[in-house]
């Protein structure tokens, strides 16, 4: 978010705004807990969302997938 010309604030490329009613308790709680406003916090729980789906897709391929890792040279690349 930025603040436009009039002194209020203007969506940022590509955003969407939403109206929604939220539990006041657990809205406050999840800001609290991330130490971002309202905004932030919704993005940043809208993101683990996705995460967790993604997570949920890999797991379901586990087993179908054959992979050929070396974990010593795996680890010394991560390590430089």
């Amino acid at each position: 978010m930025y603040h436009g010309m009039n002194g209020r604030r203007a969506r940022a490329a590509g955003s969407r705004r939403v109206t929604a009613n939220l539990p006041k308790d657990l809205l406050g709680e999840a800001c609290r807990a991330t130490g971002k406003g309202i905004t932030e916090t919704l993005v940043e729980g809208l993101e683990r969302v996705r995460r967790s789906g993604a997570a949920v897709k890999a797991r379901k391929l586990k087993g179908r997938i054959k992979l050929d890792v070396d974990l010593e040279i795996s680890r010394e690349r991560a390590r430089h």
